[in-house]
C-alpha cells in the first residue's frame, strides 16, 4: 500500500502522524511511505531520518494526498485539505466529527473512508488510540491551569501547591477516565487539594484506592458540582462519550458560583466542550474570559509537547496502521471488530451512530 504522512497545518499542531521508526516498520512490511517535506521537523524528526528508515520525501501536501492510498495524520483535516481528499482514500486520524458539522459534510462529500482514532476499541472495550493523548492532555491540563492561575495571566494569583502556612489551590476534576485520572494524579503530585467526580461508583472506588490521599472522590451530579464550585480555583473538564458530543456539566448560571480569577480547562473541547461557555481556542490565543472566569479551551493540547506526543501516538497507532496496510481497510475491519468501531464515514455515508445522532442525520 502507498501511505502518505502530511505535515499538520492546524494552528500550532506540531505533532506528526508517524515517527521515522514507524515508517521503517511499514516499509519492512513491503509498503511505500511518502512523507511531506519537513512534516516531522516540529516533533524533532528530520527528513533525513525518515529517508534513512526507507521513506520517500515529497515537497507539498498536495503531492502527499495525490499519491497516497492511506493518509496517516494526527488531527482532523482542515478546510485547505478538504478538496485534496479523494473518493475511496483511507484517512486514519482523529476526527471528532460530533463537534464539527462542516468537517462532517466535507468528508461525506469526499466519499473517503474516515477511520477515527478516537472510536477504535480494543478487546477490553477501551479506546487504545485515545488513551496516550488523553494521558498527555490530562497532565498538561494541570500545568496550563496552574499557569493561568497566576495573576499576570488573569487568574487569582494562587500557587497550585501552596507553601507552608498557606493552603494549596483546590482543583475539581470532572470525569474519572484517563484524562481525569492523569489530571488528578498530576495536581495531587503538585500538592493541590483535589476533588475528582464521576458517575460510576466502581470507577470511584478504584480511583479512591489508587490515587494519593489528597484526592477525594465525589459522585458527579449537578447538585454536588454546584456545592464544590464556590471554593474551587481550577476546574478540569474531562468527560467523554466516545464519538458523541460532550454534555455541559457546568452551565452559564453555574459559572457565576466561581470566584473571579478561577480557571476552567476544557479538555473535552474536541467533542464540543463540557462547559456551556466554552469555545475552541488555540495555542497562539489559548484563553478567554467570561464573567471573570478564565477559560482555556485549546483543542490540541498535546501538540505543545510534540516530541513526547508523537512518540506516544505512534506507539499506539502503528499496529493498526500495519493491519490496514497489510490487509486493506475492509478485511482489517472485518477481522478486528474493535478497529471497525473506528469507521465513522464510508463512501459518503455515516456509519457511526453517535456522529449521526449529534446532528440528527441518518446512520447506515
Amino acid at each position: 500500500m502507498i501511505i502518505g504522512v502530511p505535515k499538520e497545518i492546524k494552528n500550532n499542531e506540531n505533532r506528526v502522524g508517524m515517527t521515522p521508526a514507524g515508517t521503517k516498520e511499514l516499509v519492512k512490511h513491503g509498503h511505500t511511505v511518502f512523507v511531506q517535506h519537513m512534516a516531522g521537523e516540529n516533533s524533532g524528526f528530520s527528513d533525513d531520518e525518515y529517508v534513512a528508515m526507507g521513506a520517500k520525501i515529497l515537497p507539498t501536501i498536495e503531492d502527499i494526498y495525490r499519491i497516497a492510498e492511506m493518509i496517516v495524520k494526527v488531527k482532523e483535516p482542515v478546510e485547505p485539505e478538504y478538496d485534496l481528499i479523494r473518493e475511496n482514500q483511507l484517512v486514519f486520524t482523529y476526527f471528532h466529527f460530533a463537534s464539527d458539522e462542516t468537517l462532517l459534510h466535507a468528508m461525506i462529500k469526499s466519499k473517503a473512508i474516515c477511520l477515527a482514532y478516537e472510536t477504535v476499541r480494543d478487546k477490553r472495550g477501551e479506546l487504545p488510540l485515545l488513551i496516550p493523548m488523553s494521558e498527555v492532555a490530562g497532565r498538561m491540563a494541570i500545568h496550563e491551569g496552574a499557569r493561568f492561575l497566576e495573576k499576570p495571566q488573569g487568574g487569582k494569583g494562587i500557587l497550585i501547591g501552596g507553601v507552608p502556612g498557606v493552603k494549596p489551590a483546590k482543583v475539581l476534576v470532572l470525569g474519572g477516565g484517563v484524562v481525569g485520572y492523569n489530571a488528578a494524579l498530576t495536581a495531587a503530585g503538585m500538592g493541590a487539594d483535589v476533588v475528582l467526580t464521576d458517575i460510576s461508583l466502581p470507577r470511584l472506588r478504584y480511583l479512591s484506592e489508587v490515587l494519593p490521599p489528597n484526592v477525594k472522590t465525589l459522585y458527579s451530579s449537578s447538585y454536588n458540582i454546584e456545592k464544590e464550585l464556590p471554593d474551587t480555583d481550577l476546574v478540569i473538564g474531562s468527560v467523554l462519550i466516545p464519538g458523541a458530543k460532550a454534555p455541559h456539566l457546568i452551565t452559564k448560571e453555574m459559572i457565576k458560583l466561581l470566584k473571579k480569577g478561577s480557571v476552567l480547562v476544557d479538555v473535552a473541547i474536541d467533542q464540543g466542550g463540557c462547559f456551556e461557555t466554552s469555545h475552541p481556542t488555540t495555542h497562539t490565543d489559548p484563553v478567554f474570559i467570561v464573567d471573570g472566569i478564565v477559560h482555556y479551551c485549546v483543542a490540541n493540547i498535546p501538540g505543545a509537547v510534540a516530541y513526547t506526543s508523537t512518540l506516544a501516538l505512534t506507539n499506539a497507532t502503528l499496529p493498526y496502521a500495519i493491519q490496514l496496510a497489510n490487509n486493506g481497510w475492509e478485511k482489517a475491519c472485518a477481522d478486528d471488530p474493535g478497529l471497525k468501531c473506528g469507521l465513522n464515514i464510508v463512501n459518503g455515508k455515516i456509519v457511526f451512530p453517535a456522529v449521526a445522532e449529534a446532528f440528527g442525520l441518518k446512520c447506515d
